[in-house]
């Protein structure tokens, strides 16, 4: 009777080993596939367009610096400007997104009133609506009233941001609980300073989270800054990224627009990197009901 249990147990160890090997082979095929574009748009940023034009290539070549220097002074763009104007928007939106929204979902989370559960659905409602729906009245709007070429105006309608909203609402059911609110209400502290010193260090993670997709969506919106940025001063990345992929064929050079690209990804890439801990936390933490 021992032997055959010993023999079980060795035959479901082997499974089991047999299992996560092929578990972590996937994971790795599939983290090498995403890697992939990575790596490629580093290869064609080291060669020049007509190498590019000639196929592909698995290997870097020696015009990475060329590439850089060709990027950053062309003269029909500013990409030191560009790259500035996009991390301010983003930057910006990011922080005021996140706080507004979790400020919000406090208020729905931590009191009760008679119009809270409309309140709720209303908010949810809004997130099914496209940007695309509201945007032709938004534009008419800003031309109407001479609101183009402002930062400003591209900032603040990011600030009601339904799905954040959700997502920090969700979080708190998880790891904030009333008895907190409570024993702060008790001992005199006021709302808006429960919120600030005991409410968000507890939604660090979450924040997080919010922080780098709020920030990434912001850096790769086109549709509204093309609209509305015209001033060549005030344009942001992808705008120019655009702006080098039309341009005469004659001139087009394709080495300078994947290192623009290149350029263009590595605010994002710190951002996640500086956030990440905190993001997996996030992740986590908000998908467990505690």
């Amino acid at each position: 009777m021992n032997k055959s249990n010993s023999a079980d147990s060795r035959r479901a160890k082997a499974q089991l080993t047999v299992l996560r090997v092929i578990v972590y082979v996937i994971l790795i095929f599939l983290a090498a596939l995403c890697l992939f574009s990575f790596y490629m748009l580093f290869v064609n940023a080291s060669r020049t367009n007509a190498q590019i034009q000639t196929g592909f290539s698995a290997l870097p070549r020696g015009h990475l610096i060329e590439n850089l220097k060709n990027a950053w002074t062309d003269a029909s763009i500013n990409i030191p400007k560009g790259m500035l104007n996009s991390f301010f928007i983003a930057a910006t939106t990011a922080v005021l997104t996140t706080y507004f929204s979790a400020l919000t979902a406090y208020g729905i989370h931590a009191y009760d009133f008679k119009l809270k559960n409309a309140a709720f659905t209303f908010i949810m409602a809004i997130m099914v609506i496209p940007t695309q729906v509201s945007a032709s009245g938004f534009i008419q709007l800003c031309y109407k009233f001479g609101l183009q070429n402002k930062f400003w105006v591209l900032i603040l309608p990011g600030v009601a941001a339904p799905v954040v909203f959700f997502y920090m609402k969700q979080y708190m059911e998880s790891v904030l609980p009333m008895e907190v609110i409570e024993a702060a209400r008790v001992d005199g502290c006021g709302e808006f300073r429960t919120f600030n010193t005991i409410v968000l260090p507890m939604l660090k993670p979450a924040m997080a989270v919010q922080l780098i997709f709020s920030f990434v969506q912001s850096w790769n919106n086109y549709f509204l800054p093309s609209l509305l940025l015209t001033k060549a001063e005030k344009k942001t990345v992808p705008i120019m990224i655009a702006q080098l992929r039309s341009a005469d064929y004659s001139k087009f050079d394709m080495g300078k627009v994947y290192m623009f690209i290149l350029l263009a990804i590595l605010p994002v890439l710190i951002v996640y990197i500086i956030l990440s801990k905190s993001i997996i936390k996030g992740v986590t933490a908000g998908s467990v009901k505690g």
